[in-house]
């Protein structure tokens, strides 16, 4: 059997409904759809053995971990490395306001987030670093099996480019993640196979419409 992971992106939240960007210096709770996110994940998804569930400490990650881990009777383990990235001075301010108020560093960001980070923030290399001694420990601990990271757009899209060679300088360009979505990284004898990109499948037509990034 390969190890099968699982990335899960937290439920919907005010910050992702109005697109205002929020890092892990922001702290938003879910709102109510993205409470019926988390649990319509738990219902789809609670029959897999799963070996273990992963996730970062922010309240709407663990919020949207519960379900599934009181579903299947197992304690999420907390990781600091599974964080959203830190977008500094531009934590909650919407995308015309940083456009506005940090043009040179916004354009910069969107060329190449890699390498130029958000005014006062992390780059996406600094995420992936943090990010990635997550999944090595995870490697290290569990050898096959399925593993449930649940964690946010950044990070995932981040940990994704990491894991199948894509160039940083464009995570954002290249891997979609909507908010409840699941991706699956299955390892084989060649390395990481990605087998899943952000499917939805699990949340009923009306949450999937709703407004949100």
């Amino acid at each position: 059997m390969s190890l099968n992971l699982y990335f899960l992106r937290h439920g919907q939240t005010a910050f992702s409904r109005d697109n205002i960007f929020s890092g892990c210096g922001s702290d938003p709770e879910l709102t109510d759809a993205g409470l019926a996110m988390a649990q319509a994940f738990a219902q789809s998804y609670r029959a897999i053995d799963w070996r273990a569930v992963y996730t970062s400490p922010l309240k709407r990650t663990v919020a949207t971990a519960r379900p599934i881990c009181e579903a299947i009777g197992k304690e999420m383990e907390l990781r600091d490395g599974l964080r959203e990235i830190n977008y500094g001075q531009w934590e909650g301010s919407t995308v015309e306001d940083v456009k506005r108020n940090f043009p040179g560093d916004y354009a910069a960001f969107l060329s190449d987030a890699a390498r130029h980070p958000p005014s006062g923030g992390e780059s996406a290399l600094t995420l992936a670093d943090r990010a990635i001694r997550v999944v090595e420990e995870i490697k290290q601990t569990v050898d096959d099996g399925n593993v449930l990271i649940v964690s946010h757009k950044a990070t995932i899209r981040a940990l994704l480019c990491r894991l199948l060679g894509i160039d940083l300088s464009h995570f954002r360009y290249r891997l979609a993640c909507p908010v409840a979505s699941v991706s699956v990284v299955e390892w084989t004898a060649q390395g990481p196979l990605l087998t899943v990109l952000a499917d939805r499948s699990h949340l009923s037509e009306t949450l999937k419409q709703l407004p949100g990034t």
